[in-house]
This record gives C-alpha cells, structure tokens and sequence, in this order.
C-alpha cells in the first residue's frame, strides 16, 4: 500500500509508511492549545492517526464568555498519513519544529479560525513513557513539546477575535502505543488500571519557559517526572536545564479532586508555584474520554459534530470534565527574584495517591 509519505526519507521498518509496527494501539498525534494573555479567552486542537485502524480525527474547541465550544470531525485514512485535514480542521506546517497553522474553515457550526504557531525554542523530548498492565503493554510513545505565540484569528458565531504577538501556548506532537479505539475485548488477567496520576505543565515566562510533568503510582512513587527550563532561541540560544528530582505538594479544592494550588521544588534552588486564574477547559472536547468521540472510533465515514459545555456543565463531578486543563498563573523563584508568566495545569487523577491524600477510584481529596 504505498501513499505520499513513501516519497518521503521516513520509513523506520521495511513496510510502506501506511503500515506502523504490529500493535493495533499505534498513533500519531498533535495537539494544540493556546490563550489571551488573561486566559479570558482559550482554544486547544488536535488531530490523532491511527494506522492500524484506518482511522484519523481532529478537533477545535475555544473557550469564550465562560462557554466551551467543540468541534469534531473524523474519516477514514485509506493508509493515508500526509494529508492534515478532517472535515474543516486541517494543520499546515510552515517550518518544521518552528512554525505550524491551524485552519477552521467555516462550517455549519459556530466556529472558524487561522491561528499561526511560531516556536519559542527548539521542541523538548520528554522521557519515554512505558507503562505495562501485567504483561499487556499499557503505553509506549514518546513526546515533543514546545512553547510558542500565537497569532491570527478566530471566531465564535460569527464575531472575530484577533490573536495578537502577547497570545501564548504549547504544543505536542506524541507517538507510539495507548488505548485508541474500540475497548479491548478480553482485558488483562489483572484488570484494566485503576490508579492513574497526572500532572503536565507548561508554562510561559517573558524570555523562557518551563515543563514539568509527573506520572505516579498509587503510593506517590513517580513513573515519569521531569522538570525542563529552556530559554528562548531569540535570546539564550535555547539552552536547557533539566530537574530530575522535582517534589511537589498540592493544595485541593474541597470536595474535589482539583488543585487549588501546587507548588513544586525543581531543585538547584528553584521552585515553581502555580495558581489556576482562569477557564477550565474540559479535555472532552478534544474526545479524551469522551463516550461519542473517543479517539480512533469508526463513525462509518466523513462526520463533523459540534456541542458546548457551559461553565457550571465543567464543574467538578461531570464525567466529561474530570480530565482538564486550567488556565494558570505561574511564578518561578530561583533565590534571586521571582519570574511571572502564565501556563496550563492539567490533570488526571484516578484511584489512589497517598502523598496526596487521593484514595478510593474517585472520591474528593481530603
């Protein structure tokens, strides 16, 4: 089966590019978010192929005047990894590793946009995440991400909103195994997971930025943690420095299982505080967990769907909204003074974690 990418010097095995490993769990995604600089205003995107599953979607969703606005679409791939569109959602990469563009071509739903992504340094590997169930393979794939400004436009039922050079946000590329698709048929001997910690943040500074992430057990031991520092190219060069012993304490929202703040020794002095200020933004709308439009489902062919969740509908206890992200005010002190900038904290927690105070599958912090 040979497709445009076969053109391209990107083979990693002997088989055509339609044609990825052996696990029917393989993906190839991109992900996207972005904000006003007082978070009054958010979008997120992304687009996820499925090779083994002849299936890729994408989705587009903004945050304006307390309401979520999502849209989605899928089709069927025939083998097909180069083309970026799906239904209106298409991503353009101008500049590889620098510069990308998001196009919502209008459609009979409320949203439309060109929102360009201009990189602030050179992307970040994050370390490999492997995680097993028993012997069933859980998640294998590795991830690049990488902070940027925004600029362009979207709108919202027809009113135009311009992204100017003070707009800022992230993006992902991540690769290899995780659940897509239909749910496996015979679970592991064990059980599915039912402990599930995880934090992610990527912060903008005035002349940096910051990641940190962490993966933990239900004891609190981490599986995954690393905290990156990484200047700007325009102005270090993009020079990085890595924190491989980050700890962090997190204060709850009562009755929840969302933070109210978190706080995070990087070490070598510094520490990262961070204080959600703004929207919170259900990671539904880009179909994590959702029922309808999980990722890698087969809707039969070409679909688009548009649906919006209100402000109260993303409050803590609706299923849609347990996976989120929260626009965030961030301070990062390193004994000598203190930089402020904005970022996204987001969160997945299921089951236990001890350090935290989590027990049970889902019941509130304490």
């Amino acid at each position: 089966m040979l497709t445009k990418g076969d053109d391209f010097p990107l083979h990693q095995t002997s088989e055509p590019i339609a044609f990825a490993g052996t696990d029917r769990n393989f993906y190839d995604r991109y992900f996207f978010n972005g904000a006003s600089p007082d978070g009054s205003v958010f979008f997120a995107a992304a687009m996820g192929f499925y090779p083994q599953l002849g299936i890729v979607d994408a989705s587009f969703c903004a945050i304006v005047d307390g309401i979520q606005y999502n849209l989605r679409a899928s089709r069927r791939s025939g083998g097909e990894r180069l083309d970026l569109a799906v239904g209106p959602i298409a991503i353009r990469i101008d500049a590889p590793l620098v510069r990308l563009t998001l196009r919502i071509a209008p459609n009979d739903g409320p949203l439309a946009a060109e929102l360009s992504f201009t990189g602030r340094h050179f992307p970040i590997e994050e370390p490999r995440f492997i995680r097993r169930n028993g012997t069933r393979l859980f998640m294998d794939y590795t991830r690049l991400t990488q902070n940027g400004r925004w600029t362009g436009w979207l709108s919202v039922d027809g009113v135009r909103i311009d992204a100017g050079a003070d707009w800022t946000g992230t993006r992902d590329r991540s690769w290899g195994v995780r659940p897509v698709g239909a749910s496996e048929p015979q679970p592991p001997p064990e059980g599915n997971f039912n402990q599930f910690f995880w934090l992610w943040t990527p912060c903008n500074f005035d002349r940096s930025s910051l990641f940190f992430h962490s993966n933990d057990d239900g004891a609190g031991a981490p599986w995954n943690r690393r905290a990156v520092i990484v200047g700007d190219t325009s102005s270090t060069g993009g020079s990085e420095r890595h924190f491989d012993a980050a700890t962090f304490e997190i204060a709850w929202q009562g009755g929840t299982r969302r933070i109210a703040k978190l706080t995070a020794a990087l070490g070598a002095g510094r520490s990262l505080t961070l204080t959600p200020s703004g929207p919170v933004f259900a990671m539904s709308g880009l179909g994590y967990g959702h029922p309808v439009w999980g990722h890698g489902l087969d809707h039969g062919g070409d679909a688009v769907a548009h649906d919006r969740l209100s402000e109260a509908e993303r409050d803590w206890g609706n299923p849609l909204a347990m996976h989120i992200q929260a626009f965030v005010a961030a301070e990062l002190a390193d004994g000598g003074g203190v930089q402020r900038g904005v970022g996204v904290l987001e969160q997945l927690f299921v089951g236990p974690h001890a350090p935290s105070g989590l027990s049970g599958l889902m019941d509130p912090a304490t």
